[in-house]
Parts: C-alpha cells; sequence; structure tokens
C-alpha cells in the first residue's frame, strides 16, 4: 500500500494532484477526478488521453476545483483512485469526473477500461466487465455521498479497441450508449454520439495535445457567464463544425438531469447593486444562480420538481412534492399573488385531509419564466417558494422525445391503399423532439433521410396539410428500419418494422 501511494503522489507516471481553491459562494466545495490513460499494454495505445486529463486539470483548478488527476490507470489503481474521490466529496459538493481513454459498450453499459484490460476476443465479454470500471457505478457512488451536483465527461467513444485483424472481435459498437435515465442532480456529457468515434485530430498536420472535444469543452468551460447546458450546446455545435471539415460525423451528446442552472464560471450578469459593492463581495465563481436564495430556510426540506406537458390547449405543471402537504399554491414570476391550486376529491392517506390539486396549466403562448411553487407541511407551516424554471422550447422537447421512447412501436405503419405506403405520421407529429429522421427499406441500416416539416411551438403536433406523412414503397418491400437523431444529438436504437 505504501509503494502504491508513492506512485500515486508522484511527479511522474501515475499522479493525483490537488489543488485547492476558495469555496464558490452557492456550493460547499468543488472536487474534481480527472483520469487520462494512454499506455495501454493489451489494446491499441493512445496519444492524447493523458493530455487531455492534464488539461482539463488546469481548467477546472481556474474553476476553483480541488484537482485530482490520475494517469494511466490499471484496474488496482483506478480502483484506489475511485475510493479516494469518494473520500474526498461531502454532502452537498459539486463532483466533477472526467475520463479520457478507451471505453466500450457492451449490453448498453458503458464500461472505462484500464490500461491492463485484456485483449479480449468474441465470446469473452465477461473479460472486459471483471476488468472494467463501469461507468454507472461512478454515478452511484457519488449518489451514495449525496453530492449536489455531479457532473460527468467522457472523451472515451474511440472505435472498437478489440478488433483484431483475423480475429473475431468482442460484441460491441464504436462509440459509448447513450445514459438516458440518469437520476436528480447529474449531468453528463460524451465527446461523440452513440455509433459515432471522436477524432484525436484533424488531419496528421493538426498538432494540438488535446483531442478535438477536449480542446473545445476545456475552453468553453472557462466562458464566463455560460451553465453547463450551454457549455454543452457550443461544445457541441463546435465540434460538429470541426468534424464536418474533415468529413467526419462527431456530434456530441449530453444528458441532463439538474434541477438548477448550474454556472461554473459566474453569473450571466452583475446587477448594477451588486457592481456598486467593493469587488471582494462579489462571488468570482458560483456553482448556481442567485435564485438559489429563494429556498427555505429549512434545508431538509424536500423541494418540489415539475413535469411539464404540451398539449392542444396549452401546458400541463404538474408538481411533485415528497412531503404531505395540506395545500399548493404557485405565481409565476417573481412577483404578483400566490394563487392557489385547489383539492382534488380524494383523501390524502399521509394526511386523512383532502389532497392537493398538484398541478395547473399555462396558456399555449406562455414565455419563459420562473414559477414560484410554495406549500403548507403537516404542521400547518408554509414551506417555500421554491424557484422552477419554465423553458417552453426546452420542456415542449424533454416531453416530446418522453413520448417518443414510450410509443417506439407506433413509429411507423404499413397500409396497402392504391399500391403499399408506410406512414409516419406519429413521427410528425412529435417532430419538435427531433433533427432527423432515416429508414431503410429491406435494410438493417437506415440510409433514406425522411423529410419533416419545421416545427411550429404554437401547435407543436399539427401536421401541415401540405406535408407527406408517408412512402410508397415497391409491392415486395417487406421491411424497414428506423432511427432517429433527436434534437440534443443523440440517436435511437434502430427500430426495425415489419408487414
Amino acid at each position: 500500500m505504501r509503494r502504491w501511494i508513492s506512485r500515486f503522489l508522484a511527479a511522474a507516471g501515475t499522479v493525483a494532484a490537488f489543488a485547492v481553491s476558495a469555496a464558490p459562494a452557492y456550493a460547499e466545495k468543488r472536487v474534481a477526478l480527472v483520469v487520462g490513460n494512454n499506455d495501454y499494454r493489451n489494446v491499441p495505445k493512445l496519444q492524447k488521453a493523458v493530455n487531455d486529463a492534464r488539461t482539463m486539470g488546469d481548467t477546472l483548478k481556474q474553476l476553483g476545483f480541488t484537482v485530482m488527476v490520475a494517469e494511466n490507470q490499471n484496474r488496482q489503481a483506478f480502483s484506489q483512485t475511485l475510493l479516494a474521490f469518494d473520500k474526498a466529496v461531502d454532502a452537498g459538493d459539486t463532483a466533477f469526473f472526467f475520463f479520457a481513454g478507451h471505453g466500450f459498450e457492451i449490453a448498453g453499459q458503458n464500461f472505462l477500461l484500464p490500461t491492463d484490460v485484456p485483449a479480449a476476443t468474441e465470446g469473452q465479454e465477461e473479460l472486459v466487465r471483471d476488468a472494467s470500471v463501469l461507468a454507472d457505478r461512478i454515478i452511484e457512488r457519488l449518489q451514495n455521498r449525496k453530492v449536489r451536483t455531479a457532473i460527468l465527461v467522457f472523451d472515451a467513444c474511440r472505435n472498437n479497441p478489440f478488433e483484431r485483424t483475423g480475429t473475431r472481435a468482442v460484441a460491441g459498437r464504436g462509440g459509448l450508449a447513450p445514459m438516458t435515465q440518469l437520476p436528480e442532480g447529474v449531468f453528463s456529457i460524451f465527446s461523440a454520439g452513440p455509433r459515432q468515434t471522436a477524432l484525436d485530430r484533424l488531419s496528421n498536420d493538426d498538432a494540438n495535445p488535446n483531442s478535438v472535444f477536449t480542446r473545445t469543452f476545456a475552453k468553453e468551460l472557462t466562458q464566463p457567464g455560460a451553465n453547463l447546458v450551454q457549455v454543452a450546446q457550443r461544445t457541441r455545435r463546435l465540434v460538429s463544425e470541426l468534424a464536418e471539415t474533415v468529413r467526419h460525423k462527431q456530434i456530441p451528446v449530453y444528458f441532463d438531469q439538474m434541477v438548477d442552472d448550474v454556472f461554473l464560471n459566474g453569473l450571466a450578469k452583475v446587477q448594477p447593486e451588486a457592481a456598486a459593492k467593493p469587488a471582494e463581495a462579489l462571488p468570482k465563481l458560483a456553482a448556481l444562480p442567485p435564485v438559489q436564495q429563494l429556498k427555505p430556510q429549512n434545508d431538509s426540506v424536500n423541494a418540489p420538481i415539475a413535469m411539464f406537458s404540451r398539449h392542444n390547449g396549452g401546458w400541463t405543471v404538474v408538481f411533485s412534492i415528497a412531503d404531505p402537504t395540506l395545500g399548493i399554491s404557485w405565481r409565476l414570476g417573481d412577483a404578483g399573488d400566490f394563487r392557489e391550486t385547489g383539492f382534488m376529491d380524494t383523501l390524502d392517506p399521509r394526511t386523512r385531509k383532502r389532497m392537493p390539486n398538484p398541478s395547473v396549466e399555462l396558456p399555449a403562448d406562455a414565455p419563459a419564466a420562473m414559477i414560484q411553487v410554495r406549500y403548507v407541511d403537516t404542521n400547518g407551516e408554509l414551506q417555500g417558494p421554491f424557484p422552477i424554471r419554465f423553458d417552453p422550447e426546452a420542456a415542449l422537447i424533454r416531453d416530446q422525445r418522453k413520448i417518443l421512447d414510450m410509443t417506439a412501436t407506433s413509429w411507423l405503419s404499413f397500409r396497402e391503399f392504391n399500391g403499399l405506403l408506410v406512414y409516419y405520421t406519429h413521427l410528425m407529429s412529435y417532430r419538435c423532439a427531433i433533427r432527423e429522421v432515416r429508414v431503410g427499406i429491406d435494410s438493417t441500416v437506415p440510409d433514406k433521410v425522411l423529410k419533416m416539416p419545421p416545427c411550429d411551438p404554437r401547435d407543436p403536433s399539427v401536421i401541415p396539410h401540405e406535408a407527406t406523412p408517408y412512402l410508397k414503397l415497391a409491392p415486395q418491400t417487406r421491411s424497414v428500419s428506423v432511427e432517429l437523431t433527436y434534437r440534443d444529438g443523440s440517436v435511437s436504437e434502430i427500430k426495425s418494422f415489419r408487414r
């Protein structure tokens, strides 16, 4: 153990470096672990993963993180490093995990490969599982530590590292699987989308020491006043544009289950009153925006969350509150009177009183705003107000994406009418969540783009009268495959539909 610790803290080889900065104004503390693996023994070596980890470490130090940098980790060292990371974070912290190296998907699960992963062949998937680190397990560990915010970044979407000439490779595809079922408070971003590979460089003349993703992402993280979603969106656009210059498709994807906006390099704007104060009174860094000040004094109270769904008449907002409640009130924005939601004709078995109505209606043209929610607890005390951000565009995309995921068997339907037709009316109805639809006729490889009308936020589910929601097929057609690229850049599984 002593020998491992000395190696872990050495200036060369496997390094764990800690840099402490002042805690930001709106978080307990910030802790980061960045891992870069180049020197693989049994699969192809990498050139830039260690540089990527060092660059991310330097960037995160600038943003006030205590940073642990670990390089060329074998399985045992990786486990020890993760244990040290566990011990470094506490309840309420902001935790940041970055991995550059080989990653591999097996049966929809993502594994981060240590440097001593064996050179497995077909049928030896269990060797890879046992020798690697499951990405979902890192999330579970951070959840067990009760961190407030967990940010995970994977620059690991490279080609299948187990492919060998003359052998059958371990079953798996290029890229990593999407992480769509994240717990609350977790944000993850991948350097490339499902079945895409990430570029280390743009050409043989590209002398940048970092991968295309990391060089872009690290720069965007330091942009003042940008929240995590904005950083991810800008990174996705810039990386995609760079990849297109060499005719490569690489669209980073992110998965957001954050309740609050997260700012890593300051707030978007400084109010005039604040600008007049002494400079030392202003926070340099903030994990959360000032709206956090609206939270109640009692931090043990569970803040409500909201689900937004769009229908022909407008928006339905359903509040979910963990505590038993005797009444719920709300308002749109920071001013005005609170309105009661009323009651349902149902008794709450926890309070033995009528259950407060958990839902409210908003008009179809409701602008982006902050919804303030209060509730009366079982002691008769008023809790809140709690801020819930309403972003109509993001809510519409998320709502339609959820419906598409739940109704995948209805994406296409066959009909014989003056020939064979395949209808994609269902996809048109929820097109606001879709960037592109591809289909394959009698093929499992979708290679034909379906034309979709533009999204109309005012009436998103209505199909324009001039649109043609079907394809004419040859009479002998037996099947059609379909793949969706969603607005966030993630890609669906390929679904096959037979007559």
